[in-house]
């Protein structure tokens, strides 16, 4: 019986499945393909400098999203097209240009209109399985 190989990935997918930006990884990490195993185990027992990144940055667009509570497409629209460290986030928080509060106001619509669908199509199925309905 012959064993079965890990699976590997390319370092921007690693990078991209750990939340980080991979041009501030290590070059070890940079240089080659990573295998399921060893991603899962920096998942699992993070290593010191992916602790120091995901905790100082600089963060990728999705990460940098997440903290301003912004779409990927509001950071464009407010010209963040570049990756931001923990304290550059802060500061934007702390400061709140215009643009990051329109798109802030922006993001908490469409989530209150995804909840409002999301609830319509809720009474929509229960009002299906009713009997007599």
């Amino acid at each position: 019986m012959t064993q079965k190989s890990s699976q590997s990935m390319k370092p921007a997918t690693a990078a991209k499945k750990l939340g980080v930006y991979l041009p501030a990884t290590p070059a070890e990490f940079q240089d080659g393909p990573l295998t399921r195993d060893a991603l899962d185990d920096m998942m699992n027992e993070p290593p010191e400098w992916l602790v120091e990144l995901r905790r100082t940055g600089p963060h990728p667009r999705p990460v940098i999203a997440r903290k301003l509570n912004v779409s990927i497409s509001g950071l464009a629209r407010g010209g963040i097209d570049e990756a931001l460290t923990t304290a550059q986030i802060d500061e934007l928080l702390a400061d709140r240009p215009e643009w990051l509060q329109a798109e802030r106001t922006n993001m908490a619509e469409v989530r209150a209109e995804e909840a409002r669908i999301k609830e319509a199509d809720a009474r929509k199925a229960a009002a299906r399985e009713t009997p007599g309905s």
